[in-house]
């Protein structure tokens, strides 16, 4: 057996073969990914009141029973609007060994639209957690904040993330990984409950600093990679003296000063920030998986996306101002292939970039 840590792409089909993950349909040729699995929606998405959790002792399907407003057949693809919420049961269902729990977050792609998502299981007290042994089916909640999207039957929004054990690095493993692999492209690091990432406000040649997703737009099909103009969804900002006025309700997409790396023995998430320092929310989508910003056997970095959206008042950001912290936990073994040697590496060596539906501005 493995020893503790976040399980590799191997391990995952090794789940998927003795039946510990249970797939509605084969599983896709590049559905694992070096440390998590990509989740599909399945046939229906039901639209809901609200929200929800089911509690202890309660399934997710007894909860849509009584929340459900009308059901929607994904088979053919359906636009979801903003504003509202949705649950869509998941093509994949576990049966987990008792030492292996669950993590999801959304993909990349989905956060860099703004897309809400989170994934539920039965008995469920918090999102994105799946209990070690759990046994059972997984369903995501959807709610676009800024963009209607095109989504079907097979379209993947969310991943899983498992693991053994505690495999989280501590500040003086930290310390140590920073010196050895240089897990940002800097001597020092802020190392404190996770490594620091600031934001990037000197911008380019051209001065922009970031995009904001424009208002009534038109759809985004999930599922096309490079099939939809910039300019038909966003504008480019330019940061003032002071900084980067956040304006309530408008969601951003930025980019962190520090170039980022995950070496190929570890995989990264960013974890939100403390709300005490501001009114605002950065990353929805957190995970970075081995082999990201990593190159000849030293970190050369990426730049982490910023994914961010200001609440209730408008919020200065001023350049280097810290935003994040990656925190870092050791993989079960070396995947079998890396973040940027696979054809689905859309954000490897990225700067300022968005989504991959988007083409090149």
């Amino acid at each position: 057996m493995s020893q503790g840590g976040i399980l590799p792409s191997q391990e995952i089909e090794r789940l998927i073969a003795t039946g510990a993950i249970r797939l509605e349909r084969p599983a896709a040729a590049d559905q694992a990914q070096p440390a998590s699995l990509d989740l599909r929606l399945g046939a229906v998405v039901h639209r809901v009141r609200a929200s929800f959790l089911p509690g202890a002792g309660r399934t997710v399907a007894e909860r849509l029973a009584e929340l459900t407003l009308h059901t929607i057949d994904l088979t053919a693809g359906a636009v979801l609007e903003t504003g509202c919420v949705y649950i869509a049961p998941l093509m994949e269902s576990l049966d987990l060994p008792a030492d292996v729990a669950g993590a999801t977050n959304p993909k990349s792609s989905t956060g860099r639209l703004d897309v809400f998502t989170r994934v539920i299981a039965d008995g469920a007290r918090a999102f994105d957690v799946v209990p070690a042994g759990y046994r059972g089916a997984l369903f995501a909640e959807i709610s676009p904040r800024t963009f209607p999207v095109l989504v079907r039957a097979g379209s993947r929004l969310s991943q899983l993330r498992l693991r053994r054990g505690e495999p989280r690095l501590n500040d003086a493993e930290l310390q140590a990984l920073q010196a050895r692999e240089r897990l940002i492209d800097t001597e020092t690091a802020d190392i404190k409950g996770g490594v620091a990432v600031t934001v990037d406000l000197d911008g380019g040649a051209d001065g922009v600093v970031g995009w904001r997703a424009k208002r009534h737009t038109g759809v985004v099909d999930m599922d096309r990679p490079g099939a939809h103009e910039v300019a038909d969804f966003w504008e480019p900002v330019r940061a003032g003296r002071s900084g980067l006025v956040l304006d309530p309700g408008q969601f951003y997409i930025l980019a962190s000063r520090e170039a980022v790396s995950a070496p190929p023995d570890h995989a990264a998430e960013m974890t939100p920030f403390d709300p005490l320092v501001g009114e605002f929310r950065v990353h929805y989508a957190g995970f970075f998986d081995p082999g990201f910003g990593h190159a000849q056997g030293r970190g050369v970095g990426a730049r982490a996306v910023l994914e961010v959206r200001s609440h209730e008042v408008p919020f200065i950001l001023e350049h280097g101002q810290t935003v994040g912290r990656l925190v870092y936990e050791r993989m079960s073994e070396r995947p079998r292939t890396l973040y940027g040697e696979l054809a689905t590496s859309n954000y490897q060596g990225q700067g300022l970039k968005l989504s991959k539906h988007f083409r090149a501005p």
